[in-house]
């Protein structure tokens, strides 16, 4: 009997495995000051002052320091008291980028108020030739920390191939 429980827990460890998954990773440091001036640029927008919202639609493109985000829609939410950007939602397949590395997504979150990027559904990272894909990717922009989540997946390419 406890070769069955030993068997069984370690089938269900197995099985329970791929979605807690965790790959911790390191970008760089990224120049994504929120302080720093953000440009946007899309084919439309509506503003909403009730809420503190803007909709960027269309080939957005958010800039701000070194950081680079491209996406279909993105809404940016506004601090009430200040009128700064407090934090934005990408959608619509969204694209991060570095001096470095490249990422895709299905959505995203940037936090100014905290300095992270939050990259989920279907992330696609590129590292030069090397790519990891997870479910869910959380970026420190002052640190350059990144940590994927969900069901990992890698390619490293060895030796310049």
């Amino acid at each position: 009997m406890k070769i069955f429980k030993t068997a069984l827990f370690c089938a269900t460890l197995f099985c329970a495995a791929p979605a807690l998954a965790q790959t911790d990773i390191n970008l760089g440091a990224i120049n994504a000051n929120p302080n720093a001036p953000v440009e946007i640029t899309a084919d439309s927008l509506s503003v909403d002052q009730d809420t503190g919202t803007a909709i960027f639609q269309g080939n957005v493109v958010f800039g701000q320091g070194d950081l680079r985000l491209n996406a279909g829609r993105v809404q940016v939410v506004y601090n009430g008291t200040s009128g700064d950007i407090s934090r934005l939602s990408a959608s619509g397949g969204v694209t991060f980028v570095t001096a470095t590395e490249a990422a895709e997504s299905a959505s995203a979150e940037y936090n100014l108020d905290d300095g992270t990027v939050t990259l989920s559904g279907d992330v696609l990272l590129t590292q030069g030739n090397s790519a990891i894909s997870s479910d869910t990717m959380r970026i420190n922009l002052s640190t350059g920390a990144a940590q994927m989540d969900g069901r990992v997946r890698t390619i490293f390419n060895q030796g310049g191939n």
